[in-house]
């Protein structure tokens, strides 16, 4: 227990990345079922985009406010609540949906109120962690959960499109709430270091929308470092956000592949996101400018993956490209957290957060549907060369943003000398 718990961090540490474990297998399974029932039944890309955009639509909508209910509420009962819900939604729902009632419409309203309970459990799950480990370790949690994105991206969508091609996408719905309801199960034995009250934490309107204004004041206004991450985060969820959603599309498109051969490519996505997490622990100590040179370098081999993807026909080779990509796209969410985690009061953690993934999800909505529609008009290849030259972007303004925080390093010591 003790070795596990040094790979884990600490205990209570360890019982949330096993509870993201099962969080992730589900959402791995529903994603690729969403997704290909609503494409077999439309035969629309863009129609296809619809599930990705209403999964991000609540964060926008209500991400603001969700951070002032983070920061004021039990984080404990937050995560748990969210992903009972999220079971209830994606699971039970449709079992007891008969299958010509279980239209594409109610499939969406579905979709809707999931993307709402799941833009709850992020900026939870981000702010609860500096309540789990110690302030050099920040990274590395980051890093080890994103890892249960990579194990949910492996084994979910080969579970879904086994599934799927033996019993259907329902049957798949169903059974998969059983995991989410697991996955609470794991929370109930957490303990979280005492939190910081929020000041003056009254009750009523005016105190709400006072905190709302305080977050939104520090992620725009008091830290310059913050405001660029979040316009980075923008670029890259505008082009990673599109090549998620319309992963299905590119695979039966570009390389003629079904439902089974899809969720095997798009678990080798999880491979590189898996690979890339596992060197991130490595990094958790490093300072800020080398952190953000991983990033450049990682985006940059994303940017060549997906481009070379669209010169090949063969499995083996896109499974290749694949994990690169999945290498390039995984520097990113451990690093962006560590570093909002390391510069916000704990209090406000919750707040910035929620700002953070509203912003960027909103991109990612935009990208869905510029991408969405460049697929239908143009084809996959012009789409995907397209995502690859955002990520190529990404590079660049990482690699300013790094020079720019050298040469306020180099400014300062000049000062002190």
């Amino acid at each position: 227990m003790a070795q596990a718990h040094r790979w884990l961090l600490t205990r209570d540490f360890s019982l949330m990345w096993w509870s993201q474990v099962l969080s992730q297998v589900a959402e791995g399974i529903s994603k690729l079922a969403l997704l290909w029932f609503v494409y077999a039944v439309t035969g629309s890309p863009l129609k296809t985009t619809v599930i990705g955009l209403l999964q991000t639509l609540p964060p926008i909508l209500f991400g603001p406010f969700i951070g002032v209910i983070v920061d004021r509420l039990p984080k404990k009962a937050i995560l748990i609540g969210s992903d009972v819900a999220r079971g209830l939604l994606i699971g039970l729902i449709p079992c007891l949906v008969s299958i010509e009632n279980f239209t594409v419409g109610s499939l969406y309203v579905l979709t809707f109120l999931f993307g709402v309970a799941t833009a709850v459990f992020v900026p939870t799950l981000s702010s609860a962690v500096p309540f789990m480990v110690a302030r050099p370790q920040f990274t590395a949690a980051n890093a080890l959960l994103q890892s249960t994105t990579s194990l949910g991206i492996i084994i979910g969508p080969a579970v879904s499109g086994l599934g799927i091609a033996f019993s259907g996408s329902q049957d798949v719905l169903c059974l998969n709430a059983l995991t989410y309801f697991a996955s609470a199960a794991c929370l109930l034995p957490i303990r979280l270091r005492a939190t910081e009250e929020v000041a003056d934490a009254g009750v009523g309107w005016k105190p709400f929308i006072r905190h709302l204004l305080e977050g939104l004041r520090y992620a725009f206004l008091t830290h310059r470092t913050l405001l660029i991450l979040i316009v980075l985060a923008s670029i890259y969820t505008f082009g990673s956000g599109a090549f998620t959603t319309l992963f299905p599309v590119f695979g039966r498109q570009l390389l003629g592949l079904g439902p089974v051969e899809v969720g095997y490519l798009w678990s080798w996505l999880g491979v590189g996101l898996l690979l890339s997490s596992l060197g991130l622990i490595r990094l958790s100590e490093w300072d800020l400018n080398r952190r953000l040179v991983a990033i450049t370098v990682s985006c940059v081999l994303a940017g060549l993956a997906l481009v070379g993807l669209t010169w090949t026909n063969d499995f083996r080779i896109a499974a290749v490209c694949v994990t690169c990509i999945g290498i390039g796209f995984g520097a990113w969410t451990p690093i962006a957290w560590g570093i909002i985690q390391e510069l916000a009061p704990s209090g406000m953690v919750g707040r910035v957060m929620a700002v953070y993934t509203a912003m960027a999800t909103a991109t990612s909505m935009a990208g869905m549907s510029v991408f969405g529609w460049m697929t239908e008009s143009f084809g996959s290849v012009a789409s995907m060369i397209g995502i690859g030259g955002v990520i190529f972007l990404l590079a660049m303004g990482t690699a300013w943003f790094g020079q720019r925080i050298g040469d306020a390093k180099m400014a300062e010591a000049g000062k002190e000398v």
